[in-house]
């Protein structure tokens, strides 16, 4: 193994830490947000559907991009954008300030993700084996610390701007020059590569892998959105327990990313992402009938060590899928990060209302089992070498970011 690649890996490991970071940054400070800019209710919603719709623009613009820019250069100024704009959020004045910052961080953040994930599909053809699951556990790493410093803000009541400060004075520099490290893969065009540059095909080989990501993030944003207000109204839970459950599934998300490469590396992508789907199946069914909050943060830590290696999988087959064109299926399956986030708080809460909040459970528990139908999309994909998983294309990734 090159040391090329070894620092590719760690500075784009640096970029999703980073992310983590930023993101949680901004998703837990909401109430402080909407305080210091006097965004009604009936308002916020249409503030907080902005970003993922734009990220979903940002998504889809970066697949265009990496036609004539690298996606380490996308990734490059990406980064130091969506945290100029979370410092702009904390900063601001009036409401467009608000809007404009939300607007530069939504279309950042589609083409932040977009490009890491481009790069973590490269590199992992590169190793010749999973590491994709570290690159995620490293983004969960940074999402508790972004949520631990969003609670020492909001403890010690300090503005957000101040909080937020100094976390961007010191990622923004390292991002910078970790980014000298980026390594870019080339693009192998194989029969289903050659294919896939936007036909009929390609959507169908692609879809069943968009509706496992729509549905895993149904299934993320519904502990995200949900669980603090599940744990307190209906299980009867303090107000101080219920701000536990989401901090656990973190937890367990980190831990399941942590060890589900090697996971993958034993067993392979679609045993675990059929063992995923199923643990993440149980949770849900737990928390919908758990008798009390102890039980039911059982379930959220179950829908952790679940749902956790379903996104960073379903990358890395679009991945095996499409070795000549894995940007373009990686920037198109992302667009699907954002649907799955916007149905998912608004499907469980219409139905909380409508119906139950237990019932409510029960419909992204059966959509995660639902993925069980596409897990061998997961299985890796004959190439061009032979065999069923791909070979390390070592001439490709020597090219560096810099040119070097």
């Amino acid at each position: 193994m090159t040391d090329v690649l070894r620092r590719g890996r760690a500075s784009l490991a640096f970029s999703f830490f980073a992310q983590g970071v930023a993101f949680a940054l901004l998703v837990t400070r909401i109430p402080a947000i909407q305080d210091r800019y006097g965004v009604s209710d009936a308002l916020l919603p249409a503030f907080l559907a902005a970003v993922p719709i734009l990220a979903g623009v940002g998504s889809v613009s970066t697949e265009q991009l990496v036609k004539r820019i690298p996606p380490s250069r996308v990734l490059r100024w990406a980064q130091p954008v969506v945290l100029l704009a979370l410092l702009g959020v904390g900063a601001g004045e009036s409401t467009v300030e608000l809007g404009v910052s939300l607007a530069a961080f939504g279309l950042a953040v589609g083409a932040l993700d977009a490009s890491m994930n481009m790069l973590g599909v490269s590199l992992q053809r590169a190793y010749g084996r999973s590491i994709m699951l570290s690159f995620h556990a490293v983004f969960s790493l940074g999402g508790i610390l972004g949520a631990s410093l969003a609670w020492v803000g909001a403890h010690w009541h300090l503005a957000l701007w101040v909080s937020y400060l100094p976390v961007v004075l010191v990622l923004l520099p390292a991002a910078l020059v970790g980014s000298r490290w980026y390594v870019d893969g080339g693009a192998d065009g194989d029969a289903v590569g050659e294919k896939s540059e936007g036909g009929a095909l390609a959507f169908g080989l692609l879809l069943p892998l968009c509706l496992v990501m729509c549905f895993a993030y149904i299934g993320d944003s519904t502990v995200s959105n949900w669980s603090a207000k599940y744990l307190q109204d209906v299980l009867g839970s303090s107000e101080q327990l219920a701000t536990v459950p989401y901090n656990v599934y973190m937890v367990t998300t980190l831990l399941g990313r942590a060890i589900g490469d090697l996971g993958v590396r034993r067993f392979g992508a679609a045993a675990v992402v059929r063992l995923g789907a199923l643990v993440a199946a149980v949770g849900f069914a737990v928390v919908a009938v758990a008798p009390g909050p102890w039980v039911g943060m059982l379930g959220f830590t179950l829908l952790g060590l679940g749902l956790c290696v379903l996104v960073p999988q379903t990358f890395a087959a679009a991945g095996r899928l499409f070795p000549g064109a894995s940007d373009a299926a990686v920037a198109r399956l992302n667009v699907f990060n954002y649907v799955g986030f916007l149905i998912g708080s608004p499907l469980v809460g219409a139905l909380g209302d409508t119906w139950s909040y237990r019932g409510a459970m029960l419909v992204p528990m059966v959509l995660v089992l639902v993925t069980l139908v596409y897990a061998r999309s997961f299985s890796a994909q004959p190439d061009r070498y032979g065999g069923g998983h791909e070979r390390p294309r070592t001439a490709d990734v020597g090219r560096g970011s810099n040119g070097l």
